[in-house]
């Protein structure tokens, strides 16, 4: 259960308590330490996953636990943008909504005996949520570099493909409970 992919996807979870520490006080070196922890972090991800799939240790648990990591990671920090005013409340609570409701078919799913793993499109999701969270914690109002507006920019496109993601999951579910269901 706990192999070595599974013990890095812990790493990032761990990760994430400096990372808030950091982005609590934002100056521009913390700023600059939490975009590195989170780099850290973000590549952590892509390397679980690759040690479990090359070592042949994918397990139910890690199928779990690295989608979870994800969401502690990225809504921690998206709770701490919309804290400083960099995001605006209303994406950081439909970004949360959906990783809620995602978490919520999975465990529905779980009770029926079946894993739902990451898909193609909620793999893009990350990377994209990823790709715009760098930005805008590099981001420092004393820096005078437009990365707010780049790392909005690119948040509103993970916005949409986090929408767009979380809507196949729900029909995928939903097809496969009216195909096993006889429906």
């Amino acid at each position: 259960m706990f192999n070595l992919a599974n013990q890095i996807t812990l790493v990032r979870i761990f990760f994430v308590i400096p990372i808030v520490v950091l982005l609590y006080w934002p100056t521009p070196l913390n700023c600059f330490l939490a975009t590195l922890l989170f780099g850290i972090a973000s590549i952590t991800d892509f390397l679980d996953g690759h040690i479990a799939r090359k070592s042949n240790m994918v397990t139910s648990f890690g199928k779990f636990l690295d989608p979870l990591a994800d969401k502690l990671l990225i809504c921690s920090i998206l709770v701490m943008f919309t804290q400083l005013g960099w995001v605006p409340a209303w994406v950081t609570i439909i970004i949360i909504g959906r990783e809620l409701a995602v978490t919520g078919l999975r465990a529905i799913a779980a009770d029926e005996g079946v894993v739902i793993a990451a898909d193609k499109y909620g793999k893009i999701k990350t990377v994209m949520q990823i790709v715009a969270i760098i930005p805008l914690t590099l981001h420092h109002p004393l820096l005078g570099i437009p990365l707010h507006q780049i790392g909005l920019f690119l948040l509103y496109i993970a916005l949409i493909l986090t929408i767009f993601s979380g809507v196949n999951y729900f029909m995928g579910f939903y097809g496969n409970w009216r195909e096993n269901s006889g429906k």
